[in-house]
């Protein structure tokens, strides 16, 4: 038995040219990113520009309050994949013992106590400095026109808008004076506009327009300092100080301060890496999810090919399986701490993980044991009632899908991605998150509002990934690159939560062991696992659970579901919302790809 060849339709062409290609989850983005790119700006230009016109555009998918990671080769260095990390830490008020004593039992999904210490713009900011080659106003031009002269909305903004409006008007009057203006739910196509932001990023850019014979890099790092130092941290940290409403249905004032905010800087850290079917993954740390695709695809290494296909029945179960075990050492062993990543990557341990995939589904929680340290194993629920919701009647938020968002403001799986590469040979893959506008309160001088990414934390004592002052939340923030023969071929990454890289494999299984063009592969039928503890309030599983599009196909659902799995069908275009960019270094060419599902994401290029 051979790998299922490719379909031949595609709801649009692998992109294809010589001269730089961008792709990104919203068009805006893409052609503001592909813009710099024609007027002579390099890669990592273009995808600054692109991100922060994402902080405008996709404003219920991520914001400037939030975070981001990325993982980049430059063309100086095209064989050294480096991981941008902006992605805070909870603040040093943030203790489990001052959540237990609100009345918590996780941290919430929306409100001030979610928030870790907001990183995204500063992680931009020093990628810019440090390897782009334009000046802050320029790269910012697009954003701050966009925020100020307005932008026509996609459907999404105004569904979101609509699912939290009662929490906006009731609570939030900020969020509702930004989001609902003259109370008026915004419908897709109508103009939105975001003056405060836009005063925010020209504040930025003045910032290091000050000293006229400073250097570029210079002007940059003054304008992080404004962000760190100035009337950001202090117009956030006075606002959030007065109680207001959380998911949890009660009400509490956020713990986040000004020395919170000037103790981060953003950073630069060594991907971690496995090999695969002669190519070279490269993902974060495991302080992210990206390690547990390492883990999955060292599980795979071990299969013939016909196990690798999402297509058939045998190989969308030997898939998920394989995903439930990586998942599940995720829960177990990541965290910001020491995690024996050395030996959860071994082709030994992968081998003795491999032997637990049988011909039924499992049901149960399945870590690994590892020497020297003891797995954690979360809270396995199903539901959930929040104490102060349930003792008024309030639901259980159970469910799947991406996004999704909650009536009081908790979201799972929202979020964008882009991705650039040049004419150079500069690649970069990066995933901006949080700070969605049903985060939390809006902050009326910044026009946005903070994050919710430690609701990634535990509140139980004793696991990787608790709530710990200074720590950073084990984000799901998960961008991927791709090299072969020493030099980048693939950036890529998708929304989705817990999804991300469980989509992401699909993409790669399809592409390296199939031989799919990249729009192929994205355009391909997706499914995911839902048997793992969520990584966003509520928390919940779905023991058993795969989740599948329904062009999987009928023959391969029914197997699936007598090998014991318990499907959830999605729909025909529901999951995934990947993106990629590609280098063929033998002949020069560049590709990308973009998702069809939402008609939101897309490519360009020449």
């Amino acid at each position: 038995m051979t790998y299922t060849p490719a379909d031949s339709f595609t709801t649009r062409p692998t992109l294809q040219g010589t001269f730089g290609m961008t792709a990104s989850t919203h068009w805006l983005a893409t052609a503001s990113a592909q813009a710099v790119l024609e007027r002579g700006g390099n890669a990592f230009d273009a995808a600054v520009a692109g991100a922060f016109v994402l902080h405008v555009v996709e404003p219920h998918l991520n914001g400037p309050g939030g975070d981001m990671t990325g993982v980049f080769v430059t063309a100086e260095n095209p064989s050294e994949p480096v991981v941008l990390m902006g992605q805070g830490p909870a603040p040093a008020a943030a203790t489990r013992e001052h959540y237990l004593a609100e009345g918590l039992e996780l941290v919430p999904g929306a409100g001030a106590l979610a928030a870790a210490v907001p990183a995204a713009v500063d992680a931009w900011l020093l990628l810019l400095a440090d390897h782009g080659t334009w000046e802050l106003a320029d790269v910012l031009s697009f954003a701050i026109g966009y925020a100020r002269n307005g932008h026509p909305i996609v459907g999404r903004v105004g569904t979101t808008i609509e699912t939290v409006a009662e929490l906006f008007t009731e609570h939030w009057p900020t969020s509702a004076a930004l989001w609902m203006p003259d109370g008026k739910i915004p419908a897709a196509g109508d103009i939105i506009k975001n003056p405060a932001y836009a005063n925010v990023l020209d504040r930025l850019i003045g910032a290091g327009e000050t000293d006229a014979s400073a250097s570029r890099e210079a002007r940059i790092e003054a304008a992080r300092r404004e962000w760190h130092e100035g009337f950001v941290a202090k117009s956030a940290v006075k606002f959030l100080a007065t109680p207001h409403r959380h998911s949890s249905g009660a009400d509490h004032a956020g713990v986040m301060t000004e020395a919170d905010f000037a103790g981060f800087s953003a950073g630069y850290e060594p991907a971690t890496t496995i090999e695969f079917r002669g190519h070279t993954i490269a993902k974060t740390g495991p302080w992210g999810q990206g390690p547990a695709l390492l883990q999955t695809l060292a599980i795979l290494e071990g299969f013939d090919d016909d196990r690798l296909d999402p297509s058939t029945a045998i190989g969308a179960h030997t898939i998920l399986e394989a995903q439930k075990l990586a998942i599940a050492d995720r829960e177990a062993y990541y965290g910001d701490s020491a995690v024996p990543m050395d030996y959860l990557l071994s082709p030994e341990y992968a081998a003795e993980r491999r032997e637990l995939i049988g011909e039924q589904a499992s049901h149960d929680f399945r870590p690994g044991n590892v020497p020297g340290h003891e797995p954690f194993v979360p809270p396995l629920r199903t539901e959930y009632f929040p104490p102060s919701l349930s003792e008024n009647g309030g639901l259980a938020f159970a469910g799947v899908g991406e996004p999704t968002v909650m009536p009081t403001g908790e979201t799972r799986g929202d979020t964008c991605h882009i991705d650039v590469v040049d004419q150079w040979g500069n690649m970069v893959s990066a995933t901006p998150s949080g700070g969605w506008l049903q985060s939390s309160p809006a902050i009326p001088e910044l026009g946005f509002c903070l994050g919710s990414r430690l609701q990634m934390t535990w509140l139980e004592d004793g696991a990787p990934s608790t709530l710990t002052p200074g720590k950073r939340p084990r984000t799901t923030l998960t961008p991927t690159l791709v090299l072969k023969d020493g030099k980048a071929v693939t950036a890529l990454g998708s929304p989705g939560g817990d999804q991300q890289d469980q989509w992401q494999l699909l993409y790669l299984l399809r592409t390296i062991v199939g031989g799919y063009e990249p729009q192929q592969a994205v355009d391909a039928p997706s499914l995911h696992t839902t048997s793992v503890p969520g990584s966003f309030w509520p928390r919940t599983w779905t023991p058993g659970g795969a989740v599948v599009e329904d062009r999987v196909g009928n023959d391969v659902i029914s197997e699936l579901e007598e090998r014991g799995h318990v499907v959830t069908r999605a729909g025909d275009w529901a999951l995934g919302r990947l993106s990629s960019v590609v280098s063929e270094p033998e002949t020069g060419i560049l590709k990308a790809a973009a998702n069809p599902r939402g008609a939101q994401g897309y490519a360009a290029g020449r």
